[in-house]
């Protein structure tokens, strides 16, 4: 088998997560700035047996599209240009921000280190590709 990663995008960081070549555990790896986003997964993928990308999919409560999507789907489309033989695939990543800065409170991580916005972001990815991986289990199984 091979890795999958997830990337919660923003458009000043982006964390990253990936799994084992199992598929079985989500782990942290990085927060990037988004700058330095595309060459970072050129040189991983290139390093790495990477099966899939999964980029996370902001909406609203109401389930339309965020203000960020456009920046997204731009982003998107260089990396399916970079990297075309590897898929990508959306999933939903309402709420991910606030269960993971609830994660670090519940962790016992002191105030200043709870600001750094990069764990944040870095934990959000782990949740977007936890969340697929078990919603992909459930489809699988169907």
């Amino acid at each position: 088998m091979a890795q999958l990663l997830a990337i919660d995008y923003g458009t000043k960081r982006c964390g990253i997560a990936s799994t084992d070549d199992l598929q079985l555990i989500a782990s942290a790896l990085t927060t990037l700035a988004t700058n330095d986003l595309l060459p970072f997964l050129k040189k991983y993928c290139s390093e790495q047996n990477v099966a899939l990308i999964v980029v996370g999919q902001p909406k609203q409560m109401n389930n339309t599209p965020s203000e960020s999507e456009v920046h997204i789907q731009q982003f998107i489309e260089k990396l399916h240009n970079e990297l075309p033989h590897i898929p990508i695939e959306r999933y939903d990543e309402r709420f991910t921000s606030k269960i993971a800065f609830q994660t670090i409170i519940d962790s016992g991580i002191g105030k200043k280190q709870r600001q750094n916005k990069a764990l944040i972001d870095e934990i959000s990815a782990v949740l977007i590709l936890q969340g697929y991986m078990q919603w992909n289990s459930k489809n699988n199984q169907k």
